[in-house]
């Protein structure tokens, strides 16, 4: 009884009392409401939404390209607003990883207790006196590196890497070799890091202007680059920048991929200014790398030279002067057709070469056995623009080269003997033309160019045989 009357009182209490669901209540609804609508939160409540929202958008965006299976995949995707949160989301992801891949290189200080741990544990050859390691020896350094470098150095010591390197009769390899491999990989990946750093889109390529912040933050490290006058750092990083661009943008569409950068030899040319000149250098022989300080100084000074209207650019007048005027009217005529943009009016007496033109132009002179170069100056050689080179072409381009040779006083020659030795060299897969797959394969694209455009070029063909034995005669000792 007892209990049954309780039972049934407690029944009847609760029910009177049953609390309403709280969806039902309006605070409720109206406190949700005003959070669905983002007002009143803070910036960090703000970003949480947002988070939610764009991983409910890539969930989305998955499940409709499976249920979407077999059709043709986006290709484009929207890059996010300027200032918005996705963007200062992407950063900071990058940002870390980026941070998170220097922090695995190793530094200075590593790559010095890698190479005592490599002397200290290999062999001296008997033959060669080289230094060298077998399997075993690479296993046992690998185990005394990582206990005082640290387990970043591990991956080094791969059996794949080790299978990189020649091996002797033992089975050795180097010590050398594998350390030099070891520092071109680290230098690689900061120089990619660097690169991607300031790649502001993340898209893999790097604009004129962030290459040439690259440049920049690498002067200080660079030995031979630190008597620089700070007046002339923007105009070095201008010139330095567009070898980057003439050989690693072909399409000339303003940006570089950082890949082909990294793999190009300008790089490697550009960090060969490292190294201390302990001896006295030429600046003939300082020239040779476009990146040195005297080969910047010297095109600067050449644009300066030329432009003798000091309106900073170069008339097809004053182009005619470079190189001593040794260049052909026509080969003039037509850089400025097909690498030379007009002017605002669209007139042709607008259209001038800007100073980055004119280092292509150099670019394209000075590589003429590059692909690039060549390149540059096919699409000047071939005058109705057919892709191909045929014996009237060859004809009308060595028309001017021939006069020139006659003005200077040389030989008369026949310009159908010229045209003969020229098919003769390049031997064409079409005996009625050729194309510049043909220029490239003969391995001779850039004297057959020098042929056609420049005299000088033609007389260093023709004098060949004496300018070989001149290099190959030992200098006379000068008499103290």
């Amino acid at each position: 009884m007892y209990s049954g009357s309780s039972d049934g009182e407690s029944h009847d209490t609760s029910t009177q009392r049953r609390i309403p669901p709280a969806s039902s209540m309006l605070w409720v609804r109206n406190l949700r409401r005003y959070i669905g609508s983002g007002a009143g939160l803070g910036s960090e409540a703000l970003m949480e939404l947002e988070t939610k929202r764009i991983l409910l958008e890539i969930f989305k965006d998955k499940q409709q390209k499976s249920q979407e299976a077999g059709t043709i995949p986006s290709f484009y995707k929207k890059k996010p607003e300027e200032g918005s949160i996705s963007q200062r989301v992407q950063r900071l992801a990058k940002y870390r990883f980026l941070k998170k891949q220097s922090d695995l290189l190793l530094n200075s200080d590593d790559l010095a207790a890698m190479w005592n741990c490599l002397r200290e544990n290999c062999v001296i050859d008997d033959g060669t006196g080289a230094e060298k390691m077998n399997y075993e020896d690479f296993c046992h350094i690998a185990s005394v590196c990582t206990e005082q470098i640290g387990p970043k150095c591990r991956r080094f010591f791969s059996p794949s890497n080790f299978m990189k390197f020649e091996k002797d009769e033992a089975g050795r390899i180097a010590i050398l070799p594998f350390y030099l491999y070891v520092m071109r990989t680290v230098s690689l990946t900061q120089a990619r890091i660097d690169m991607s750093e300031l790649d502001e889109d993340s898209d893999g390529f790097l604009q004129s202007q962030e290459m040439e912040s690259y440049i920049s933050g690498l002067i200080p490290n660079l030995a031979q680059l630190r008597d620089m006058p700070d007046a002339f750092t923007n105009m070095y990083c201008r010139i330095a920048a567009q070898k980057f661009f003439f050989f690693c943008d072909p399409h000339r569409r303003g940006k570089a991929c950082i890949k082909k950068i990294l793999l190009s030899n300008c790089l490697q040319e550009l960090m060969e200014l490292h190294q201390e000149s302990e001896e006295e250098v030429t600046d003939t022989e300082q020239a040779e790398n476009w990146f040195s300080l005297t080969s910047a100084q010297r095109i600067c000074d050449m644009f300066l030279a030329l432009d003798k209207d000091c309106s900073g650019s170069l008339s097809k007048q004053e182009l005619k002067e470079y190189a001593d005027g040794t260049l052909t009217e026509i080969f003039i005529e037509r850089v400025f057709d097909e690498h030379v943009r007009r002017g605002k009016s669209g007139s042709g007496n607008s259209r001038e070469m800007d100073f980055d033109s004119f280092l292509d132009f150099v670019l394209a002179l000075e590589n003429k056995d590059t692909p690039e170069g060549l390149t540059y100056l096919f699409r000047c050689l071939d005058l109705q623009g057919r892709g191909f080179l045929t014996t009237s072409d060859i004809h009308s381009l060595f028309r001017d080269v021939h006069q020139k040779w006659i003005e200077g006083g040389n030989y008369e020659l026949c310009i159908e003997d010229v045209r003969d030795e020229i098919w003769d060299m390049v031997k064409p897969s079409d005996p009625l033309k050729i194309t510049l797959d043909d220029l490239l394969g003969c391995k001779q694209g850039g004297t057959v160019a020098s042929m056609l455009i420049d005299v000088r070029g033609f007389w260093a063909h023709d004098n060949r045989e004496n300018l070989l034995q001149e290099e190959e005669e030992p200098p006379e000792e000068e008499s103290q």
